[in-house]
């Protein structure tokens, strides 16, 4: 099954029963095992749970997927959430979903939309599943969200990056056909 698909699967299996895992942007910190990364697989960083997250180097290189992440967080995300996941007046700032939301729950989101009407608030989110350049990247924008809303790295591009891996291209041709 290519992550694609994967991705897809868990945004419909009912994302809530993951929530219990949430993190306070005020109670980041990078040994936190919701954020620190356990380990590597072909270039991407997990945590114990296997949720991806970011590696940043202590010359403050970031791993591939990080700075694949700002890449299509700029293409795809920042007209409506801001530069950098900063927010908006027009939607809010996605640096601080990718810490306080589980993850399940942001891809939930990302895939299926999401609609909030009421007499305080009218947003509406539009579904990203069928973007492959949404999609295929998914993870990479959320890293890279993680890493800017944990303070990881601050705004803008990052400065240096790690290579990308031979699975990571791989992995990447496949999802984009």
């Amino acid at each position: 099954m290519t992550r694609y698909a994967t991705l897809l699967a868990a945004a419909a299996a009912t994302a809530a029963t993951f929530a219990a895992g949430a993190l306070s942007a005020a109670d980041v910190s990078m040994d936190d095992p919701n954020i620190a990364a356990a380990y590597e697989d072909g270039g991407r960083y997990f945590t114990e749970d296997d949720i991806p997250t970011f590696n940043v180097q202590e010359d403050g290189t970031v791993d591939w997927p990080t700075f694949s992440g700002f890449r299509r967080y700029h293409a795809e995300c920042h007209v409506c959430h801001g530069p950098d996941g900063e927010g908006s007046t027009y939607a809010p700032a996605l640096k601080n979903s990718a810490v306080e939301m589980d993850y399940y729950d942001f891809v939930d989101v990302v895939v299926n939309g999401r609609q909030k009407v009421g007499a305080a608030e009218n947003s509406v989110m539009p579904a990203f599943g069928t973007n492959p350049n949404v999609m295929c990247y998914l993870d990479d924008i959320y890293t890279y969200l993680k890493a800017h809303g944990s303070g990881a790295i601050g705004r803008g591009r990052p400065a240096s990056k790690e290579a990308k891996s031979d699975t990571f291209a791989e992995n990447e041709d496949a999802c984009m056909g």
